[in-house]
């Protein structure tokens, strides 16, 4: 039985301002963190994505503002801009009409504005380390009186080439303040690490060997590299998912990906590391009101975020490890909602998923199209036989088979592989053996067993690679 916030005692305004929100219960690790953090110990809270640990840190540490004070009491130190925007409207939320004031202080705004709003001595900070450490060299942002100090994607933050600025910005925070480092995966080096910062820190892990959510549907399809955003487009078009995000690996590609999704007809937008403030803000607030289906992301631009409605994660580039993977898919699923993540790879990437599924004791299930829905292949004979005979003509020189977004237009031809065998199967005859595909027409009208003349084999070698309507005319004008 979930417990109420009152019976954590929490504050009865931050309470009601939760019930305003549809928060009437505590989530597990809710339960478990607020008594902790409230006490003012150390902790190391470690949870699955959508669980809810932003309230589970946040809720505490504001009780401990005393909003008399002119004084910085709260520093949240975050890895991205989107991260740290997001933390601020759940800020907002709660002190709403009260007297508590807060600031973000996150690298692409303009330095000037943020430096007049800190004449405001605002109560709790959110930031990015290098913009902190800046504003902190410039003597416009003091911590000598921060008595929360916390680390939110711990693990992405030491790990994100910054750690110089974020060793500097936690000097500048008293031994004596609380320190609580938070993320949904905090590898042993990353813990190891946090020892320098916590005093007997208490380790709070709720059911660490699921690192899913339960409610997560894992898939995938197999396709050449060339194929993959066509297989893309037919996905969605096949899907209809009301929001997803798409992630890639390669931030320098992102512009060409973009520009591709959106030439095949999807509705897309990207999250650009380079891009303003304003321009991420307005991105991230367009996909929020569904003014587009997909957002483009890499793992560092969409870590952390919480977009409700989120149904659906793809992985264009298959996650290059088992942490980041758990991210990306904890876009969705989130807060006991269903989800589905499927990943796009090639045969040569297979081996990627296989270390995923047992890193993380999850199953990733194979999935083809086929005649407008997503079948299994290894059950779906009709799909796997379909997809056997196109391959076998293909390796025969048979003759060519529609092209993928025609095939996807009529929902007829399958794609995906069981991963246990990269190659499609070869077609069988009854007998057992090889299927032989039959040998072409030949062209021109050519009688089977004679041997074309000298003209025709001219004709033949001019003509070869023309459109099959070129051909048919050429063939009109000799008959």
């Amino acid at each position: 039985m979930s417990t109420s916030f009152e019976q954590l005692q929490i504050e009865k305004s931050y309470v009601d301002k939760l019930q305003q929100l549809g928060i009437a219960e505590s989530t597990p690790i809710q339960e478990e963190a607020i008594p902790v953090l409230l006490q003012g110990k150390d902790a190391i809270i470690q949870s699955q994505t959508g669980t809810g640990k932003t309230l589970a840190y946040l809720l505490p540490a504001l009780q401990r503002i005393d909003a008399s004070q002119k004084q910085l009491q709260v520093l949240v130190v975050v890895p991205t801009r989107e991260l740290g925007m997001q933390i601020m409207q759940e800020i907002e939320k709660l002190t709403q009409g009260g007297p508590i004031r807060s600031q973000s202080l996150i690298g692409g705004a303009a330095i000037v504005r943020q430096v007049e709003k800190l004449r405001l001595h605002p109560h709790i900070v959110v930031g990015t380390p290098g913009r902190l450490l800046e504003l902190m060299k410039l003597r416009k942002l003091t911590l000598h009186h921060v008595k929360v100090g916390i680390v939110d994607e711990v693990d992405q933050v030491f790990e994100l080439g910054s750690m110089n600025d974020v060793e500097m910005v936690l000097k500048g925070v008293l031994r004596s303040s609380q320190m609580v480092f938070v993320s949904a995966t905090i590898p042993q080096s990353t813990e190891q690490a946090a020892q320098r910062w916590l005093k007997e820190p208490v380790i709070i892990k709720i059911n660490p060997s699921q690192r899913t959510a339960e409610t997560l549907e894992h898939m995938y399809v197999v396709c050449q590299e060339r194929e993959k955003i066509d297989t893309l487009r037919r996905l969605v078009r096949l899907i209809k998912p009301t929001s997803a995000i798409v992630f890639i690996n390669v931030t320098d590609d992102i512009a060409e990906v973009v520009g591709k999704l959106q030439y095949v007809g999807l509705s897309v937008e990207a999250l650009y590391g380079e891009a303003s403030k304003q321009d991420r803000a307005k991105v991230m607030a367009n996909f929020r009101e569904r003014k587009f289906q997909l957002l483009l992301a890499t793992d560092i631009a969409a870590r952390g975020l919480d977009i409700e409605g989120v149904t659906h994660v793809f992985h264009l580039d298959p996650a290059t490890n088992a942490e980041y993977y758990l991210h990306r898919v904890g876009r969705t699923g989130r807060m006991g909602r269903e989800g589905t993540t499927l990943s796009i790879v090639t045969p040569k990437e297979m081996f990627i998923l296989d270390k995923f599924e047992k890193q993380l004791g999850i199953t990733i299930a194979p999935k083809a199209m086929y005649e407008g829905r997503l079948v299994d292949p290894a059950q779906d004979r009709s799909a796997a036989t379909m997809r056997s005979r196109r391959e076998a003509a293909r390796a025969l020189g048979g003759a060519p088979t529609r092209s993928g977004s025609a095939a996807a237009r009529d929902g007829a031809a399958p794609s995906g592989a069981v991963r246990t065998s990269a190659a499609a199967p070869e077609a069988r005859s009854d007998n057992g053996t090889a299927a032989v595909a039959k040998p072409a027409a030949r062209p021109n009208g050519a009688a089977a067993g004679k041997a074309p003349s000298k003209a025709q084999r001219e004709r033949d070698r001019k003509s070869k690679g023309a459109p099959r309507w070129l051909k048919e005319k050429q063939q009109n004008k000799e008959d």
